[in-house]
């Protein structure tokens, strides 16, 4: 039986989701468990917990995106995030019914007095308009011209507006809030709320500015894209895994809020504790990058994510597919298995437009030489200029043939206890393919990894 995480991991990730679940539903179990006053017809009492599930469910994404490393580890941050903004759209969804049941059951009472409803009601409006504009910015941030920091600010505003308004209208209503245990439940959502508020953006800023971070080289790369290289200023630096990223904040003061995350680039094992991001120009923040000079003050919060390879202990080897700047977590392990001399086996399929626009080519090309055990094979829309590289180069997409051809062993162990561990980055559709040929090629889902680093 192959060691690794799997079975410790799958079990922690089922406790945390029943954990979720459970507190999602108490406030339902609750009314469940309670006579129900005198008056409420079944509608009313239906909406009342459809919306104290959507409102528990609004207090515990602040817990999924204050980015406890312990919560995100049995995942890794994109299948959180990922969740949060599904999960989002289902709380959401479950407010926004508990009115409209109301309005269609009590129509009659709702018409006749427009403009003079009790405070409840108005708190509620704030709660469902302050939710409505929170899904209209996100999912049209782009074609509404949105920077990433506006979004994050407004996000973030609008968000806790929404869960104050509905915390307030549940406990000035007080339905469902004469007995101890159900006040005690709405305190402990409000003071776990107030609590984490208080954690992301109180405390933990307060441990960055005591931890600081200075740029010790600014370095150009190819494919528009920069290496910023931070060292500790009066501490020993993070300790982090290959393929692990971190939320830099750079010209900043740590409690604002203009922090952005990036895979490391360089070695675990890098000397005096430095770290290094290799950042593309992808417009926004990402363009300043290259105008950092050296001794610029930096925050830096992690490290974070599951894409490492330092989990599975007892792999064969390690096949690695890169598309464009996903090449970052990639460059990362490969530095790090050169530090340590890992001799077991290494492919990095590495795909992209053109030669030119590789980031980090020069760092791959060096570590050719440095890891004998590492085959290196570009995947390129178009042939690189003659004498390049003397490295394998296919014409066009990473496809099962590909893979078939330079790395046989994958789909060879694909069965075995000790096989393949493959790791992709980049694009979405590259990823996607990616994931088909493995699977084609009978890789099994949980021996191959991707990470999307879409958070937002």
């Amino acid at each position: 039986m192959r060691r690794g995480p799997s079975i410790r991991t799958s079990l922690i990730g089922a406790a945390w989701l029943c954990a979720y679940a459970l507190l999602a539903l108490a406030p339902l179990l609750l009314i469940l468990a309670t006579p129900r006053p005198p008056g409420r017809d079944f509608w009313t009492e239906f909406s009342v917990g459809l919306g104290f599930v959507g409102l528990a469910m609004m207090c515990l994404q602040f817990a999924l995106t204050a980015r406890f490393e312990w919560l995100k580890a049995p995942y890794g941050s994109d299948v959180v995030y990922a969740f949060h903004r599904a999960i989002s759209m289902v709380s959401i969804g479950l407010i926004l019914i508990h009115p409209a049941i109301l309005f269609v059951t009590k129509w009659e009472v709702m018409k006749q007095r427009p403009f003079t409803h009790p405070v409840p009601f108005w708190l509620g409006t704030l709660a469902v308009v302050c939710l409505l504009w929170i899904v209209i910015v996100s999912v049209f941030r782009s074609r509404l011209s949105v920077n990433y920091d506006n979004w994050r600010r407004v996000h973030a505003l609008l968000a806790i507006i929404a869960v104050v308004a509905g915390v307030v209208h549940v406990l000035v209503i007080g339905h469902y809030l004469a007995e101890p245990l159900q006040r005690g439940l709405w305190l402990a959502y409000t003071l776990a709320f107030t609590l984490l508020i208080l954690y992301v953006r109180v405390i933990k800023p307060i441990m960055q500015i005591r931890r600081p971070w200075i740029v010790d080289a600014v370095i150009p790369q190819p494919g528009d894209s920069t290496t910023l290289v931070l060292r500790p200023d009066g501490h020993a630096g993070i300790r982090f895994q290959p393929g692990q990223f971190a939320w830099i904040t750079l010209w900043e003061s740590a409690f604002g809020d203009r922090e952005h995350p990036f895979s490391f680039s360089g070695s675990a094992m890098a000397p005096g504790g430095r770290v290094e991001f290799t950042i593309k120009n992808l417009g926004d923040w990402s363009r300043r990058v290259r105008e950092a000079k050296p001794g610029d003050r930096a925050f830096v919060d992690g490290p974070f994510g599951a894409l490492s390879a330092d989990r599975f202990p007892d792999a064969r080897g390690f096949a690695f597919f890169a598309g464009g700047i996903g090449i970052t977590p990639m460059v990362s392990h490969l530095r790090t298995f050169a530090d340590r001399g890992e001799p077991r086996p290494c492919w990095l399929f590495y795909a992209g437009k053109d030669w030119e626009g590789l980031p980090l080519r020069e760092a791959v090309e060096e570590l050719r030489r440095l890891l004998p055990n590492l085959k290196v094979i570009y995947v390129l829309g178009t042939p690189p200029p003659a004498g390049a590289t003397d490295a394998p180069v296919e014409t066009g997409f990473i496809t099962r043939n590909v893979i078939d051809r330079h790395a046989p062993d994958i789909a060879r162990f694909a069965g075995d206890a000790s096989h393949i561990e493959c790791f992709i980055c980049g694009p979405a559709p590259m990823m996607n393919a990616v994931e088909e040929a493995l699977r084609a090629s009978g890789v099994r889902l949980g021996d191959y990894h991707a990470e999307r680093f879409n958070l937002v």
